[in-house]
């Protein structure tokens, strides 16, 4: 059984790589700062940000509440003493504790705002799904005629967020209706209770490829993920598991399990039509299977046809949807906000997502990826199996924050995720957070705090929508 090179630690590394990382979230913070001053000289001159906090799509309204003193209690948890516990613990138990952790962490930051207002009503507005749960009395018809109430201004279009994503989306909440679990409290904890399991699917896919230290170094991170303030709660934190679980089971061993994930997958790509983008991820996953590679990836892309052939079957083809939500897209607010402001500041909502953690790992990842692309460069002209395991000993630890970034990067050049991205790019979030897996187990506890203090100035200061 082949064995992966060694995950580089920060001890390896030189002291002057722990200034390094200073400087980095020095230029996060300017980046982030920079974002917020640009943005509120654009909506003081009635540019079409749509985004009162931006780059944060959120309006500034300091509070406290329920939530703020249960936020610090998870926080004081997790970090004096789930850090060093998720080292020793037992694998079943370490992972319950971290998903009730998660759990627990989310439902606080979204009680900050309230238990109404914070998420029993986060679902209820007019764009969201729930509203369009009691209009589908049958479901084949909808999928039927599913595309052709995608644009607006008709009778018929589709409310903002059914419109704008294919219709596993909407089946979800259907689909809880439809087993008694209707109403916008159900759905909300559906939610976070689905959200928060990504907890386990990460862990479980970092272990199955090898890396199992790194994924209980990573657990902590995922835990006090400041992009828990979405999760909890909107339609993006059950996206997020779904994506998840599928590429974990891509990962673990057999071919039932690859198949089954390939299923979640497909229809992910039901649920977003940016999904396809996931595609970068769990080729990556496949590619770090010690075993029947091949194999799994055709089981997987069987799973991924099957629900695309049900969809298809059922009357909707997912290119269609594609190609009338982009149109459906810039009849919205997209034609208002500036391309050349949105595509930089992106990044500045992703980094309050992800956390200040995320430059200095990300930079770790880079330097530990080096030698193994110096490899690829080196035999590029001679394909043989070398170039291939040079990328698998690099390791899930540098593969999958890169493949994350590849994906992010596409989403945010494309134009066409100008805004909420700190909510709609939470699926490749915790995918990002691996890399923290190479920070020194002695900084580890700094980097939480600033998670920690991320997440609660973001939720304490802004009012955030879902």
């Amino acid at each position: 059984m082949k064995v992966l090179a060694p995950l580089r630690r920060g001890p390896e590394l030189p002291a002057r790589r722990t200034d390094a990382d200073l400087v980095v979230l020095g230029v996060e913070v300017a980046l982030v700062a920079a974002a917020v001053a640009v943005g509120l000289l654009l909506n003081a001159r009635g540019v079409g940000l749509h985004a009162d906090a931006a780059p944060l799509y959120a309006t500034w309204r300091p509070h406290l509440g329920w939530g703020t003193p249960a936020a610090l209690l998870v926080a004081a948890g997790v970090l004096g003493w789930g850090v060093r516990w998720a080292r020793t613990a037992g694998w079943g138990r370490l992972l319950v504790a971290g998903y009730l952790a998660a759990v627990a962490w989310t439902m606080s930051l979204a009680l900050v705002d309230g238990w109404s207002a914070g998420f029993t009503r986060r679902l209820t507005p007019q764009a969201e799904y729930l509203h369009e749960v009691p209009r589908v009395t049958d479901v084949t018809a909808m999928l039927a005629g599913f595309s052709a109430r995608i644009l607006d201004f008709q009778p018929e279009a589709w409310s903002t967020h059914t419109a704008g994503h294919p219709p596993g989306a909407l089946l979800v909440f259907v689909g809880l209706d439809r087993i008694g679990l209707g109403g916008p409290t159900a759905a909300a904890l559906a939610c976070v209770l689905v959200g928060a399991t990504v907890t386990v699917s990460v862990p479980v896919t970092l272990r199955a490829l090898g890396a199992g230290q790194a994924a209980r170094d990573v657990l902590p991170f995922l835990v006090l993920l400041p992009g828990a303030i979405w999760m909890g709660v909107s339609a993006d934190g059950i996206f997020t598991g779904v994506v998840a679980a599928g590429l974990a089971l891509l990962a673990v061993r057999g071919l039932a399990a690859a198949a089954v994930g390939g299923l979640l997958l497909g229809f992910a790509l039901h649920l977003s039509y940016g999904f396809v983008l996931v595609g970068v991820l769990a080729l990556a996953v496949v590619a770090l299977r010690l075993r029947d590679r091949w194999p799994a990836l055709l089981a997987a892309l069987a799973g991924v046809g099957t629900v695309v052939a049900a969809f298809t079957l059922a009357g909707f083809w997912w290119l269609d949807g594609y190609h009338l939500v982009v149109e459906r897209y810039h009849q919205g607010w997209a034609a208002d906000r500036p391309y050349g402001y949105w595509v930089w500041a992106n990044v500045a909502a992703l980094l309050l997502c992800v956390g200040p953690v995320l430059g200095p790992a990300l930079r770790r990842t880079a330097h530990a990826s080096a030698g193994p692309a110096r490899t690829v460069a080196m035999r590029w002209r001679r394909p043989d199996r070398a170039g291939m395991i040079a990328l698998r000993e690099a390791g899930p630890t540098v593969l999958l924050p890169l493949a994350a970034v590849l994906a992010v990067g596409a989403a945010d050049l494309s134009g066409l995720s100008k805004a909420e991205v700190e909510r709609i790019w939470l699926p490749f979030v915790v995918w990002l957070l691996v890399a923290a897996a190479h920070l020194p187990p002695p900084a580890q506890r700094f980097w939480l705090a600033g998670q920690v203090v991320t997440a609660l100035a973001v939720s304490h200061l802004l009012w955030t929508v879902s």
